[in-house]
């Protein structure tokens, strides 16, 4: 490929990524010498429309610039730049959009032209509470259970309750594949409310409940009936205690709402009869009929992925908006009424954008402070979900998303699977794409309901765990911990990744290394509200960042996945380092090799990471 131009938009772009609405961009590109280059133009999309064409200004010879003032709508932008060129004597049209693995730009057909994207977004802030937060995920039927007897409370019908706490879960299933018995541990709100002292003590200031809501199912994804606690885990004067006590340790409670289905077996289609009202399934009179799409027959209707035990709803429907947003008792303002401070939309890539819309209105005039939360799989700035590209990021729709491209890019990284550089690159895109204060409070996860813990995922090496947690911790966004994963606890897939709890069968070094960890977290303010810088460097094994906020706090992180010793040279103008007093960290290992001027040679140990302290030696 000819290099004709030059251009980052890591560094020639100012400012970098995300904009806010009506603020202007200016941009350089540089020109190789052995071209003649008659023009250079910018051009500017707001998804297939054209908005801009700029013919850049040759500012001196071989430099150009431009500026674009017209993002005044939110939304996705793109551009790539077409240069006219004239090689040999012959005038040709070359097309410049973005490369694949960083921000430099790579010469395309125009039909196969990946475009730089720019994201454009009102003026939006993410609560401190919960940027600045440590979250807590808990799977309620396995985490705790508070009963004095420890045996279920109200167990369900034809329902499976396993023996021993430390029976390893199953599924009951017929010859189709069909879970015919639900199974059981009896974990319930009192048990978190129990474990309270504990959480508190390892530093968690969020909890995320999986749901809460009734439901035939110990997941509570196929929900029965939005405005009742499950009886198994309590009632609403439980989920108030727990919430009241819960604050009085500093702790917020988030719920996940399950709005794009319901169960089979609820009050709403009442598939089975095991509710008095009469559900859409039973009769087209039912005032719940408009929530769902039958095709014919009552048999024939519209799932979540062709589960018949998870019907979908029209979330459009206007009786369905109203009941869970827009009434005064509606699902979203009866139990944030009640204190919770946000919700989590499962598989939020499948709820309409106007839903979401209405639904963050609805939550934030009775909540301000509160935030809303999405589950997004992918870059999800510009995820496209049934033909349609969603702007979750531009100030009306998302506080936040769970963050699995985090987790796919440490565990490739760790793995082996990518360089330090590739895995530096993954991540500058993804902020690239988000809007500041959505990249700081990504949910940096590592673990979850849905994906192999990672115990099991890095092949039960625990230096390697304690790297990936170490990241995490000192990483920009919001540590998400999967309940358990502290204690060592290990798990495929579903429904080996819902474990119980190993209560008194705990890994305690682990659990004091994340202790530790959230400790010194909390300790730095650029740990939890600072920019980053990524190093770069020849060493596909050690991967290094600088968080720093506008105070002059710096904190060094140099991550080593390697099995063998490695030496890295770190340039800090009128600096020096202090380790940082983190007793699981390889800092008794350390040995700082030498120091050339502004230059540090620092050996790291294998399988090991070190944090430092990054000290000014000039008075200000």
């Amino acid at each position: 490929m000819r290099n004709v131009i030059h251009y980052n938009s890591w560094e020639n772009k100012a400012p970098f990524g995300a904009i806010k609405v009506n603020q202007g961009v200016r941009i350089a590109v540089r020109t190789n010498e052995e071209y003649d280059v008659l023009n250079i133009k910018w051009v500017i999309l707001k998804e297939d429309n054209v908005v801009g064409h700029i013919d850049l200004v040759e500012e001196n010879r071989n430099y150009y610039q431009g500026e674009f003032n017209g993002f005044n709508e939110t939304g996705l932008y793109f551009y790539y730049f077409e240069v006219d060129v004239n090689i040999n004597g012959s005038y040709q049209k070359i097309f410049y959009g973005k490369s694949f693995e960083d921000g430099h730009t790579i010469e395309y057909s125009y039909e196969n032209l990946n475009k730089y994207q720019i994201t454009v977004h009102e003026d939006f802030e993410v609560p401190s509470w919960y940027k600045e937060g440590i979250m807590y995920n808990i799977f309620v039927d396995r985490f705790n259970n508070g009963n004095r007897n420890k045996k279920p409370s109200n167990p369900k019908p034809n329902s499976f309750i396993y023996g021993n706490w430390s029976d390893i879960p199953m599924y009951i299933k017929d010859k189709d594949g069909e879970i015919i018995r639900w199974d059981f541990y009896g974990g319930n709100l009192k048990g978190i409310i129990e474990k309270l002292p504990y959480l508190s003590k390892i530093g968690v200031t969020i909890i995320y409940l999986n749901p809460i809501f009734e439901s035939s199912s110990n997941h509570k994804y196929n929900t029965g009936d939005y405005k009742k606690i499950d009886p198994m885990f309590g009632d609403e004067e439980i989920l108030k205690e727990l919430i009241d006590k819960a604050s009085k340790r500093g702790i917020n409670i988030i719920l996940d709402g399950v709005f794009n289905h319901t169960g089979a077996d609820s009050k709403y289609f009442n598939k089975f009869g095991n509710y008095d009202e009469v559900g859409a399934y039973q009769s087209e009179d039912s005032k719940y009929r408009p929530w769902y799409n039958f095709e014919g027959s009552k048999d024939n209707y519209k799932c979540w992925w062709g589960i018949k035990d998870l019907p979908n709803v029209n979330e459009l429907n206007e009786s369905y908006m109203d009941y869970i947003i827009y009434d005064v008792d509606s699902v979203i303002n009866k139990w944030t009424g009640m204190g919770i401070k946000g919700w989590r939309l499962d598989v939020a890539d499948e709820l309409p954008t106007k839903f979401i819309k209405e639904l963050r209105k609805e939550l934030k005039n009775n909540d301000s402070d509160s935030v809303l939360i999405g589950e997004v799989w992918e870059d999800a700035s510009n995820k496209i979900s049934y033909g349609e590209r969603r702007n979750y990021f531009v100030g009306d729709q998302l506080d936040s998303v769970m963050a699995y491209p985090f987790r796919n890019n440490i565990v490739s990284f760790l793995k082996g699977q990518i360089t330090s550089n590739q895995l530096r690159n993954k991540f500058m895109t993804l902020k690239e794409n988000y809007p500041k204060e959505s990249f700081k409070s990504n949910l940096n996860i590592i673990s979850s309901h849905d994906i192999t813990r990672i115990k099991t995922e890095l092949n039960y090496d625990n230096e390697m765990v304690k790297l990936a947690v170490a990241t995490q911790m000192t990483f920009e966004g919001i540590p998400y911990i999967y309940y358990g994963d502290e204690a060592g606890l290990s798990g495929g897939t579903d429904p080996d990744n819902r474990r119980t709890y190993p209560w008194k069968n705990e890994d305690e070094d682990m659990i004091e290394f994340y202790k530790d960890s959230i400790n010194t977290r909390k300790k730095y303010n650029a740990l939890t509200n600072g920019d980053t810088d990524f190093i770069i460097n020849n060493d596909d094994d050690i991967f290094g960042y600088i968080r720093f906020n506008d105070n002059g706090e710096k904190i060094l992180v140099l991550i080593n996945r390697s099995t063998e010793d490695k030496n890295i040279n770190i340039s800090l103008e009128e600096n020096t380092l202090e380790v940082i007093d983190i007793k699981y960290s390889s800092k008794k290992y350390l040995e700082i090799i030498s120091k050339n001027n502004d230059s540090f040679n620092l050996q790291i140990r294998p399988k090991s990471f070190n944090i430092f302290n990054v000290l000014n030696l000039v008075e200000v």
